[in-house]
Parts: C-alpha cells; sequence; structure tokens
C-alpha cells in the first residue's frame, strides 16, 4: 500500500517536518513491513510561463515546430534558472495558443528517467528549456500535447515554482500489507494505525452524515449455490448523478495523489472512483447509467455464459462466479472487474454509482480462476467495513458533483444486511499469559478500544465487540495479539524456552548428528539436494543388475523431467559434483544425509481422500494416511573425484579412490558405534572388481565402488568417480548400545605382524574376522596393511598381511602376543583353509 504523505495528514496529525522514513518508522512499531519509499523524479527550475508568441517552421522530415517566446518569470526579474524573464523554446506540440499559462522545465531541472534539461540547439534555434506534457512530468500517460494549466483550472503567476503547484513534491511510503489486515489498504487504515503508534489524533473520514441512497433503482440478489453457506452480498448500494462532463480535467492534486500511490489516472469519473477506494478502503465501481437495460441482478454464472471485461477479454464464466447482470446478461465480474458495455466512457453523462460488500472466498476464486487480480478484488478478498457502503457511495457522488459537474440524483437503492457483532470473550489473565508480559487490565482494556473495539466486563474478563473494519479478530487469541502490537513488540521478552526434564534428541538422532560430524570433519562438504529424479536413474543406482524397480511417481512434479522421488541419494551428488566441476571445482569429497523413497512393488500410494478440514483426523483415517506414503529410509552416501592430495612441490597429486571414501566409511562406522566389513560385490553402475559390499555383523548395509566410465560421462563428470550409500537407519540400529568412552591403558602394547596365505576367492573381511575372534580380548586392533599376488605365492592364492596390536592389564611378554596371534591363524585356518606364509 503506497500511502502519500499530504494524503495521509489530511486524517492525521503528521508533523509538518516528519519525513518519510520516520512515517515507516512509525507504522512498522504497530507490525507493518517497510517497502519503499516513492517521490516524483522532477527536480531543479520548474515554474509556470506563459505562451506571448510562437512562429510555426515547418521542416524537412514532414515536422512542424514551433519556436516559441514564454515569459518564466514576472518582467524585469531574473528567471529561476538565472536567466532572462523571457526564453526562447523549440516545442513539437501544437494543443496551446498565445497567452496559455504552461509548465516550463527551464536549463537545470531533471525530469523522470532521468532526463536534464539543458539550453541545446535544435532546429536552427537554441531551445532555451523545455514546455512539458503531463507524461514528461510523470502525471500519468498522456503525451499528446503539452499541459495547459488552465484545462487544470489552475491559473497562478508566471514564475510560480510548479512542483510546488502541482503537487510534485508529495513523497509515498509503501507499507506491505499481509493478509489479514485488509483495513490497511486505505488510507482511512493507515491513518489510524499512524495514530496508535504515535498518539496523534486521528480523524476518520467515514464520520459524515450520510444521506439516504434514494429509490426506484431495481435490485435483486439471487444465489442459488453460495459457497459454504456464506452470502454473495451483504451490503449493496447505488446512486446517481447526472449531466457529468467526462471530458473536465482531473483536479492536479488528486492525479498527483493517485500517481504515487500507484494508480494510473484515466479521467474524472474513474479518477473519482479509484480515488475514494484508496481513502476508504470500499472498492467502487461506476456504470454509464445510458448503457444499463433495466435493474441490477446479483447471481451467479449459467453454463456457457461470456463477458467481455473492462480489459477487452472476452471471459468462459464458471458456476461459482458471482455477477452482476441487466436484462441483457452479464455486466461484469463482481468485486473483480466491470464488463465493457456499461463502462463509464468520455461521452458518460449519467452515472450509476455502485458501492458493495462481496463475500470474500467468492471474489477470492474469482479473481484466481480467471487469472485477473485487481486492485477491487485485492480488497474484498481480505475483507471490506461492512459499515462503509453508505458512505463511500455518498464521497464518490460528492466529488462527481464537485468536480465533474454532475447534480445528484433521487433515484438509487439498496440491499443489506443486519451488522452483528458477537462478543469475543477475553479471560483476564489470558493476554499477560499467553504474550508473557504482565499487562494491567487498564491496557488491555485500554489497547482493544483504541483499535475501535467495545469493551465489557463480566465476572472473570471481558466481552469484545470487534469494530466492522476487523473481520481479523475472531478470537481471543487475535485479540491478544493485538494487545501486544499496541503495547509495543519492544516490551516482550527475548526468553529461550527450558526443556523439559528427561527431554533431547532421541538416541538415533544422536547417532546420525555424530555422522554428519565426523564426516564433515574428516573434510567432506555436505549437500543436501532435492529428493526428485528419473525413472531411469532409481533403476540404475537402486538394483544390483539395472532392472527396473518401483518408484513413487508425482502428481504435480516441479520438473516434469524428473518426476519421480529418489531411491538412491546417488544420483543428486553426481548433479552436485557436475555444477562444481562445470564451475572449476574439480577436487571434490561430498556427502549427503537424507530420506530415500522405496515404495513396495505392487502396492498403490496416494492419498485417495482429503479430510475434512477443522477437524482432528481419528485414528482410523491417520492410519489411512499412513499408509498412502511410501516407506522412507534415511540413507548417507559420499562420493569422491579428482585428487585427495594436490600437487606441490616435491610431490605429485594422487588421485582420490576407493581408499579415501573406505576410510571416510571407517569413520563414520566408528561415529555411529558399529565395525564396517567390505566384501567384493557388484553393481549395475559400478565397476565390476572395484565394488564392495558394505556389512555390519554379516548384514549387509550398503555399498561402495568406482562409478563405470560410461555412467561417470552421462554425469559430465571427468576422471575417475568414486561413491558410497548405506542405509543410516539399519547401520544406526544394529549399533545398539555405544559404549562412548574406555578408560585409557597405562601398559605398553605389544605389536606383531601376519601374514596369511588362502584362496583370492576369500574376502579378506572374513579373514579379519576370524584373526580378531581367534586372538580373544588381549587383541586391541588389527589393520589390513598388504594383498599380494605374484612370485613366491601359489596360482590362484593371495597373501594377506595384518599388522596387529595386543594391550592388556599388565605388561604382556612376547609369548602372551604370539600364542594370542597363534589363536587367531588357528581359528582362520580351521575355517578358512588360511596358513602362515612362508
Amino acid at each position: 500500500m503506497r500511502v502519500p504523505l499530504s494524503w495521509l495528514r489530511e486524517f492525521v496529525e503528521v508533523p509538518a517536518d516528519a519525513t518519510a522514513d520516520d512515517v515507516l518508522a512509525a507504522l512498522v512499531r504497530v507490525g507493518f513491513e517497510e517497502e519503499d519509499v516513492h517521490r516524483f523524479e522532477v527536480t531543479g527550475p520548474v515554474v509556470v510561463g506563459q505562451v506571448l508568441s510562437f512562429e510555426e517552421e515547418p521542416q524537412s522530415n514532414g515536422k512542424t515546430i514551433r519556436w516559441c517566446q514564454v515569459q518564466v518569470a514576472p518582467e524585469g526579474e531574473t528567471a529561476a534558472d538565472g536567466g532572462a524573464a523571457v526564453h526562447g523554446i523549440v516545442c513539437g506540440a501544437s494543443n496551446f495558443f498565445p497567452g496559455d499559462k504552461v509548465v516550463v522545465t527551464l536549463p537545470g531541472s531533471v525530469l523522470p528517467g532521468p532526463f536534464p534539461i539543458a539550453a541545446r540547439k535544435t532546429y536552427g534555434h537554441v531551445s532555451d528549456g523545455m514546455i512539458a506534457s503531463a507524461k514528461e512530468l510523470g502525471l500519468g500517460s498522456e503525451h499528446s500535447g503539452i499541459l495547459r494549466l488552465v484545462e487544470l483550472g489552475i491559473d497562478a503567476p508566471v514564475g510560480t515554482d510548479a512542483i510546488a503547484l502541482l503537487g510534485l513534491d508529495d513523497v509515498a511510503v509503501e507499507i506491505n500489507v499481509t493478509p489479514d489486515r485488509g483495513y490497511a489498504l486505505s488510507l482511512r487504515g493507515v491513518a489510524r494505525e499512524y495514530s496508535h503508534a504515535t498518539g496523534a489524533p486521528f480523524r476518520d473520514p467515514a464520520e459524515r452524515e450520510v444521506d439516504e441512497p434514494g429509490s426506484g433503482f431495481p435490485l435483486a440478489v439471487i444465489d442459488e449455490a453460495p459457497i459454504r453457506g456464506r452470502a454473495a452480498v451483504t451490503e449493496f448500494v447505488v446512486r446517481t448523478v447526472r449531466g457529468v462532463d467526462a471530458s473536465r480535467p482531473t483536479p492536479p492534486w488528486m492525479i498527483t495523489r493517485l500517481t504515487l500511490a500507484g494508480i494510473r489516472p484515466l479521467g474524472i469519473l474513474i479518477d473519482i472512483t479509484n480515488y475514494v477506494m484508496l481513502e476508504l478502503g470500499n472498492p467502487i465501481h461506476g456504470y454509464d447509467l445510458d448503457a444499463l437495460t433495466g435493474g441490477i441482478t446479483v447471481r451467479r454464472a449459467a453454463p456457457g455464459e461470456k463477458l467481455t471485461t473492462l480489459d477487452g477479454q472476452e471471459r468462459t464464466l464458471h458456476g461459482e462466479d458471482l455477477l452482476i447482470t441487466d436484462e441483457t446478461g452479464p455486466i461484469g465480474l463482481a468485486g473483480v472487474m466491470g464488463g465493457a458495455t456499461t463502462e463509464m466512457t468520455d461521452t458518460t453523462t449519467n452515472v450509476l454509482v455502485e458501492a458493495a460488500i462481496f463475500d470474500t472466498v467468492s471474489i477470492a476464486r474469482t479473481a484466481r480462476r480467471h487469472k485477473l487480480p485487481s486492485e477491487a478484488s485485492r480488497r474484498f478478498e481480505r475483507g471490506v467495513d461492512p459499515a462503509i457502503p453508505y458512505v463511500a457511495a455518498q464521497r464518490v457522488v460528492e466529488l462527481m458533483v464537485q468536480y465533474a459537474g454532475g447534480t445528484a440524483d433521487t433515484l438509487g437503492g439498496a440491499l443489506g444486511t443486519e451488522l452483528v457483532s458477537e462478543a469475543i470473550p477475553l479471560p483476564r489473565r489470558f493476554v499477560a499469559e499467553l504474550i508473557g508480559v504482565d499487562y494491567t487490565d487498564e491496557q488491555v482494556v485500554s489497547a482493544l478500544e483504541l483499535i475501535g473495539a467495545a469493551v465489557h466486563d463480566t465476572a472473570d474478563g471481558w466481552f469484545v465487540h470487534p469494530p466492522t473494519w476487523r473481520p481479523d479478530l475472531t478470537d481471543k487469541w487475535t485479540l491478544a495479539e493485538e494487545v501486544a502490537r499496541i503495547e509495543g513488540y519492544d516490551r516482550i521478552p527475548s526468553v529461550l524456552p527450558v526443556a523439559p526434564s528427561g527431554r533431547g534428541w532421541t538416541a538415533a538422532q544422536q547417532a546420525r548428528r555424530r555422522v554428519s560430524n565426523a564426516l564433515a570433519a574428516a573434510g567432506y562438504v555436505e549437500t543436501p539436494s532435492f529428493p526428485f529424479t528419473t525413472a531411469e536413474q532409481n533403476d540404475l543406482h537402486s538394483s544390483a543388475d539395472g532392472s527396473p524397480v518401483p518408484s513413487v511417481k508425482l502428481a504435480n512434479p516441479l520438473d516434469g523431467q524428473a518426476p519421480f522421488l529418489r531411491r538412491s541419494l546417488i544420483p543428486g551428488l553426481l548433479q552436485v559434483a557436475h555444477r562444481n566441476v562445470s564451475r572449476g571445482f574439480t577436487d571434490l569429497a561430498l556427502f549427503e544425509t537424507g530420506v530415500v523413497f522405496l515404495p513396495e512393488p505392487g502396492v498403490a500410494y496416494g492419498t485417495p481422500f482429503v479430510p475434512p478440514l477443522a477437524v482432528r483426523p481419528d485414528a482410523a483415517t491417520l492410519a489411512q494416511l499412513d499408509a498412502s506414503i511410501p516407506p522412507q529410509r534415511r540413507h548417507v552416501a559420499l562420493l569422491v573425484a579428482g585428487h585427495s592430495v594436490p600437487k606441490q612441490p616435491g610431490r605429485a597429486a594422487e588421485d582420490a579412490g576407493l581408499t579415501e571414501i573406505l576410510d571416510a566409511v571407517a569413520v563414520l562406522a566408528s561415529a555411529a558405534g558399529v565395525t564396517i566389513d567390505v566384501t567384493q560385490g557388484e553393481r549395475a553402475a559400478l565397476h565390476p572388481g572395484r565394488t564392495g559390499v558394505l556389512s555390519v555383523g554379516g548384514a549387509p548395509v550398503g555399498y561402495v565402488g568406482e562409478l563405470l566410465p560410461a555412467v561417470a560421462e552421462a554425469a559430465d563428470l571427468p576422471g575417475r568417480v568414486t561413491v558410497a550409500e548405506l542405509d543410516l537407519d539399519l547401520v544406526v540400529g544394529l549399533a545398539g548400545e555405544r559404549v562412548v568412552a574406555h578408560s585409557l591403558s597405562g601398559f605398553p602394547a605389544a605389536t606383531q605382524d601376519v601374514s596369511l596365505v588362502v584362496a583370492a576367492t576369500v574376502p579378506a573381511a572374513e579373514v579379519r574376522a576370524a584373526l580378531v575372534e581367534g586372538a580373544g580380548e588381549l587383541l586391541e586392533s588389527l589393520r589390513l596393511v598388504d594383498d599380494y599376488r605374484g612370485s613366491g605365492v601359489p596360482e590362484g592364492s593371495k597373501s594377506l598381511t595384518f599388522a596387529l596390536r595386543f594391550r592388556g592389564d599388565r605388561t604382556l611378554t612376547a609369548a602372551e602376543a604370539t600364542d594370542a596371534k597363534l589363536a587367531g591363524v588357528a581359528l582362520a585356518g580351521e575355517r578358512l583353509g588360511a596358513r602362515l606364509r612362508d
């Protein structure tokens, strides 16, 4: 909402020295958001001039210019630009005459654009300024000729400052009005709020004597299909003005105010209706009375009906659309836009003025259905004061009589319902307990009365009757919010809530947070991605052989090319990696934790119904809703590409690969409290022989491996790309009770190595598990350090070397460490046929 300050001062006492920032600061204190400040972009010497004479000079390009002598200062005085009192000016317009007073922009002035004015040679003359049109001054779109002050009813002395004369020195502040505060889409509402913020006296423009609207004009409301039982129209007032002169100019002060408020001037009749809408908040529509046939009926649209609106578009109407009709059919979309057949034009002489209150839901749906937002619908869908239509209609009539030369007529009519304000019970201590501020009873009552509510005492509190212009005040909570707003949000303390005893993160949440923190500390960057992908990507990364798997397709996807919910986090990581590589970041270590969607084969998902609003669903309904959602598991995925060690003096660059990502998997396992084993495996998207299955205690929890070159190339990723993905929920579940810390032993460790020869097909993880189990409690750690296949090892076999570290509650002897090692070797030999390497 744009609010010209000169207009605001008519209804509330704004200090003369108050700036736009001061006004915005006051409005922010009562809950509005500051948007912008708007001014006319006209500066410098702009004065009233009088055309003394001109000579018409045809040009070779077919254009005729006028070489004018214009007096811009009283005779004998210096002009505002320091020049002579009479300036020679070249002008291309032809709609003025000698003796006309015009607006002259002298050298040194700047017009909107910015367009600086200077003396310049043109058409064989030095044009010492410019005679301005309304458009050039920012006063509308009219540019067919220069602005003649006589057409505006202005007769000011030559040399008068035209910026002040035309109101071009006015300024407007713009605030954001939230949907629940539609009353602030008017000068009346904003002035009242400024009064609340500053205590300045407020003068309500709606407090005026209202005449009867007249009678004799047929009105009817027929609504056989109300929306949710709501009345389509609660107030409908029409009044008549005869003998208007639509060619009369709009007063300059009205033009400047409308322009600053963001409304384009369109002629005196339409300008007056827009002016009253901005002033009082009630949209007004004017009809050419002579174009109407019979009376007016408000009804819903019939199937197949059409209407050409004021924007020239023919619209096919919907059965819920609320229409204004006469005997010929639809003449307007109620509360949204009028029809072309009855619009006010330059030839209109008799006007029917309509002020009404329409159902908010109906107007909002119609405006959205036809993609036709308007200043009227914006106000109606937020709620208009039901007590204002009579005042608004009379205000329009008075302005048309005063400025368009019309005469108020007795023809009119009104339909309406009795205004009933239901009392809202407000317990005495409710506001203080809800807001957290110890408001006194006097402060609560004073704040509510200040906004216009009627407050009556009861035994345990008050009954509050909200004012008619506040349809958003519906319960004790909204009343409490108003008290907090009026008393000042700065009074509300900033107090962090204390968590109830025994509450906090669950064990699973703590484990997931440890995993994320550990990966980040290991140098991996977390990169959340969108959970949408294609069916092909789901198949490729979710099954071992790439065969089709069930996927959930969205009915209304954000991206039509990726309409499926992801079954894997890898496609998202590949997109992130591609984006980074395309911007020159080629060394990547990424991870993501997120939900994947794993529908079961043959099960149809989706919500088959919408539960009723404002009713808590019962257990059966909740179960049905839960069943409509596919199973969701939280996964963690990793990706490395480029170099793990960059090239540097004395050291060549080292590529990132399986070693780095397996180290990250070990970090993840340690944070989760599990031991993850790796065995050979296969995946459709991964390189054969460079793919592993990750398992905890024999239960598969994920996979790791290097992308196939074709898959990496399809993702526009050069070089080697290695990935891993684990079911984080499963990993955390398998962790069970986790010992957070161990006591550090003060005794020395005993280290030994062992090399075992096993068949090449035996996984190293199984050998490791046998050594750990056989060595017993003295074994502190065991690490695979070498996998050798070559000379000295039989064909089809491999040599695995492990580094073992033993520690006890005393200093171990070499024999004790050796015995523990050999016990592990014996168990590996028994299970896997392992033997010590010669």
